[in-house]
């Protein structure tokens, strides 16, 4: 697995620990409809939420929440529309971002494991 790869899915369980350490509940993870895929969704009280994480081990080219793009954003948006057809969803939505900076990783291999140092940030509502 390349490291940009074991990255994103280090973020993607820091991420899940935060969310549920503040009273989410996971619903899915890594939901893909065409060619979007949606992180994490997740139940907030009555607001479903969908998540997509950002992770980056520097910001030396920017923060990771930068890294959201309009194209993104509509695929998203998209795919969100077709999970709610599906679940037969009406109630309240939201779209967040997780941004996280790795100050180190620790690789061994194949095999991830928690960083010792990290910064996250949640960020709600940030389009539609």
């Amino acid at each position: 697995m390349a490291n940009h790869n074991i990255t994103g899915k280090l973020g993607e369980n820091l991420a899940v620990e935060f969310l549920v350490s503040h009273g989410f509940e996971i619903l899915e993870r890594n939901w893909k409809f065409s060619r979007a895929e949606i992180d994490i969704i997740a139940k907030e009280e009555d607001v479903l939420v969908f998540i997509e994480v950002k992770t980056r081990s520097t910001i030396a080219f920017g923060k990771p929440e930068e890294f959201v793009s309009k194209k993104q954003e509509e695929l998203i948006i998209d795919a969100s529309q077709r999970y709610m057809e599906i679940k037969d969803h009406n109630w309240e939505i939201r779209f967040d971002v997780i941004s996280i900076v790795l100050d180190s990783i620790m690789l061994d291999s194949n095999i991830v494991d928690h960083p010792k140092k990290y910064e996250i940030r949640h960020y709600r509502d940030v389009f539609y």
